[in-house]
C-alpha cells in the first residue's frame, strides 16, 4: 500500500515507496535514468537495473535518499497495483456517470435508428470497459481516468438543453452525436499507464477513429439507417471540434453540429478552469494558459 507520495518527498530525507516510471530518459549498462512517480507529481530518478528490465508503466518499489535527482539503492519491480495511486482519476463514481448517462439515453431516444446506434456501443461490454476507463485527452481537459464518461455525460446534458431551449428540429440526433462525439479516445490515448498517445492516435485521432467506428456499427445494420441520419450523426463527430486550425474537417453546417459543438466547447473550457482554480487562491492570476488562450483571474 502506498504511503508516501512525490508532494511530500523532504530533500535529504531517506524514503521508502512506491512509484510509476512515467518516462524513460536513458540506459547505461546497470542503470537507467527515468521519471518516477504518482498521481502528486515526478520527480527524476536513477534506477539499478543489473537484475531486472524497466519499462514505462512499471510500477516499483525503491528505497533512496531524496534530492534533486532520488538515487535509488534498490529497486524492485510490484504486480499487483491500485492504479489510483499513480494516475489521477475523476472525482465522481464512474458508475454513477454511467447512471446518469443512461438515464438521459432512455428519456431521449426513442427512434429505431438511435436505439439501434446507441445499443451497439453501448450493449458491449468491451466497449464499455474501455470507456469508463478512457480519458477525455491527454493534459487539455478531463485528464484523468474517467475523464471521457465525465464530458460525455456534460456534453449530453448541455445538447439537451439547448435542444429544448432553441427548440431544435432534430433533438435526438443532437443528444445521440454528443453521447457519440469522442468514442474515437477509447483507441487515441493510452490510459492504463502514463497517458499518452497510441501509434493510431498520432496517425489519425479521435475524429477519424470515431468515423471508421460509426461506419462499422452501420454496416452491421445496413437496412435500419437512413442516408439522412448517417450524414447528420457523423457531420456532428466531424465538425464538433468547431473550427478548421482546431482539428475539425469540417466547420459546422448542420443546427445539431453546432449544439454538440458549443456544449463540447463550454465543457472543455469550464474543466479547464476547474483545474486553474485548484492551484490558485482567490484574487490571483494564473500562468498564461494554451486551452483559454490567457491568463485567469480567480
Amino acid at each position: 500500500m502506498k504511503e508516501l507520495y512525490v508532494k511530500d518527498i523532504k530533500l535529504g530525507e531517506t524514503i521508502e515507496s512506491n512509484f510509476m516510471i512515467k518516462k524513460i530518459l536513458n540506459r547505461n549498462i546497470n542503470n537507467i535514468t527515468a521519471y518516477i512517480g504518482d498521481k502528486t507529481g515526478d520527480i527524476k530518478a536513477v534506477l539499478p537495473e543489473d537484475k531486472i528490465v524497466l519499462n514505462v508503466g512499471d510500477v516499483i518499489k525503491i528505497q533512496a535518499v531524496a534530492g534533486n535527482i532520488l538515487e535509488a539503492t534498490y529497486c524492485i519491480k510490484l504486480e499487483s497495483v491500485d492504479l489510483s495511486d499513480y494516475v489521477p482519476m475523476v472525482s465522481r463514481n464512474i458508475d454513477d456517470i454511467m447512471k446518469e448517462i443512461e438515464e438521459i439515453s432512455l428519456e431521449e431516444f426513442k427512434s429505431k435508428e438511435a436505439l439501434a446506434l446507441n445499443d451497439y456501443f453501448f450493449k458491449d461490454e468491451k466497449f464499455i470497459d474501455k470507456f469508463k476507463k478512457a480519458i477525455g485527452g491527454v493534459s487539455q481537459h478531463h485528464n484523468y481516468i474517467g475523464g471521457l464518461a465525465e464530458h460525455t455525460l456534460n456534453v449530453m446534458y448541455m445538447s439537451k438543453m439547448l435542444s429544448y431551449r432553441y427548440n431544435a428540429r432534430n433533438k435526438e440526433i443532437a443528444i445521440l452525436s454528443a453521447k457519440l462525439h469522442d468514442i474515437g479516445k477509447i483507441d487515441e490515448m493510452k490510459y492504463n499507464g502514463p497517458f499518452g498517445y497510441t501509434l493510431r492516435g498520432d496517425m489519425e485521432g479521435h475524429i477519424v477513429i470515431g468515423i471508421t467506428m460509426l461506419e462499422k456499427a452501420f454496416d452491421a445494420n445496413p437496412d435500419i439507417y437512413s442516408e439522412d441520419f448517417k450524414a447528420r450523426v457523423k457531420g456532428c463527430i466531424v465538425q464538433h471540434h468547431g473550427k478548421l486550425e482546431y482539428g475539425s474537417p469540417k466547420t459546422p453546417n448542420t443546427e445539431e453540429a453546432y449544439i454538440v459543438h458549443f456544449s463540447d466547447y463550454i465543457d472543455a473550457t469550464f474543466n479547464k478552469i476547474e483545474q486553474i482554480k485548484k492551484e490558485l487562491e482567490p484574487n490571483m492570476w494564473s500562468d498564461y494558459d494554451r486551452r483559454i488562450e490567457g491568463r485567469l483571474y480567480i
